[in-house]
């Protein structure tokens, strides 16, 4: 026979618990949610918006000019808020063949600027020389050391004096957007790799 007292004590027991599950239950979900909200800006907290990558390029090239706002514009249109970017500059000349060597710094929310280094081959229907200053915009860099390892890219370019080019090149989620400013006349397709390094090199490939 069960003990009348018993039955009346894991009775309320019962009761008692079933308050404080709902309780916990409630203030679980409570943080599931806020750390959901939190994510997206934690995830924006390292990147930057249009305006100030903007910014960034008028103070690198020294120009104001609807054509770099177009340019800033365009690449947040393909590829949203950018979590790095580079300042540098660039020597390239092909006539079918080319070279293109430059150095910049490479800029991240926090931390020191990195110095880096570029080089590699162009191959396609290209022609000319220019002298460039080069504003790349970085995606998904998970690590500074990520950036340092040969990035593809298809460029289809036609520079005039102070004229202006983007493209994009990419080596799994990491994508660069460089948009060059500068000096000669260029022209055409062509098709090759950057090499990112920590040191300078002549060797493109």
């Amino acid at each position: 026979m069960t003990n009348p007292l018993y039955a009346i004590l894991v009775a309320l027991a019962l009761a008692a618990a079933g308050p404080v599950s709902a309780a916990a239950a409630e203030s679980t979900a409570a943080k599931d949610s806020a750390a959901a909200k939190e994510a997206p800006a934690a995830a924006e907290d390292d990147t930057f918006d249009k305006d100030e990558m903007l910014e960034k390029a008028q103070e690198f090239f020294g120009s104001t000019t609807k054509g770099l706002a177009e340019a800033i514009q365009k690449v947040f249109e393909d590829q949203g808020r950018p979590n790095g970017y580079v300042t540098g500059e660039e020597i390239s000349a092909a006539f079918g063949v080319g070279l293109r060597y430059g150095n910049g710094m490479l800029h991240r929310k926090s931390g020191t600027p990195l110095k880096i280094y570029w080089q590699g081959p162009t191959v396609g229907f290209d022609v000319g020389g220019n002298a460039s200053k080069v504003f790349t915009l970085i995606y998904h860099l998970k690590n500074n050391e990520e950036i340092f390892q040969r990035i593809p890219g298809v460029e289809g370019t036609f520079y005039f004096v102070a004229g202006l080019a983007i493209n994009y090149q990419q080596s799994g989620d990491l994508i660069l957007a460089p948009i060059r400013t500068g000096v000669g006349l260029r022209g055409g397709v062509n098709i090759g790799y950057l090499h990112y390094s920590k040191t300078h090199s002549w060797i493109p490939f």
